[in-house]
C-alpha cells in the first residue's frame, strides 16, 4: 500500500522482488508489529545509517533483533570517501599505551554493531541491556537459515537512493 503510492505498484513490487527474493517479509518501521519474540532482518541491500537508526529504535523499545548478512549493506557515498573516513577513525587511539583502545572492528558484523552502539545510550542500563538483545551475522547461521527474514523498507538502498547517487558496500 505505503509503496504504491511512492514508487506506484508495478515499480514496488519488482524493485522488492529483484533485490531479496527469498526474504518473504517487507514491513514498512516495524511499528506497526504486535512485539514479535525475535525479529530477523536480512541486511542485503540496505544502507547502514538508516538501517542502524530504525534498529537502535527497536531495541530501545525492548524488542530483540538478529542482523544477518552484514557484509552485504550499503553505505551512501563513494568507496573513496568511506575509506577516507575509515581511516581517520583508525588514527584515533589513547595516546599513552594504544592498547587501552578505541578498538578498530574490521568484520562487518561488527561495524554495524558499533554504528548502532554509537546511537544507544549504551553507558546507561537501559541502553546497555538494549544491546545485548541485538546478535549481527556476517552470512546467515544454523539457527536462523530456516526463519522469516524481514527486509525494512524505509532502509533499502534501491529505494532510498536515487540511481545516480554513488554507494558502496
Amino acid at each position: 500500500f505505503w509503496l504504491k503510492e511512492q514508487l506506484g505498484s508495478e515499480q514496488a513490487s519488482l524493485a522488492l522482488r529483484r533485490l531479496v527474493p527469498r526474504c518473504t517479509c517487507v514491513c514498512p518501521k516495524l511499528g506497526w508489529m504486535s512485539f514479535a519474540k525475535q525479529i530477523v532482518v536480512d541486511c542485503r541491500g540496505h544502507l547502514l545509517g538508516r538501517l542502524s537508526s530504525i534498529i537502535a529504535k527497536e531495541l530501545l523499545n525492548g524488542q530483540q533483533v538478529v542482523l544477518l548478512r552484514c557484509e552485504d549493506m550499503n553505505m551512501s557515498g563513494s568507496l573513496y570517501r568511506a575509506k577516507l573516513k575509515y581511516a581517520n577513525f583508525k588514527r584515533k587511539k589513547t595516546n599513552s599505551n594504544p592498547r587501552h583502545g578505541p578498538f578498530h572492528q574490521r568484520a562487518p558484523s561488527k561495524i554495524v554493531w558499533r554504528t548502532i552502539r554509537g546511537m544507544v545510550p549504551h553507558k546507561t542500563a537501559r541502553g546497555a541491556a538494549s544491546l545485548d538483545r541485538l546478535k549481527c551475522f556476517e552470512g546467515i547461521p544454523h539457527p536462523f537459515d530456516r526463519k522469516k527474514r524481514m527486509v525494512i523498507p524505509a532502509a533499502l538502498k534501491v529505494l532510498r537512493l536515487r540511481p545516480e547517487r554513488k554507494f558502496c558496500k
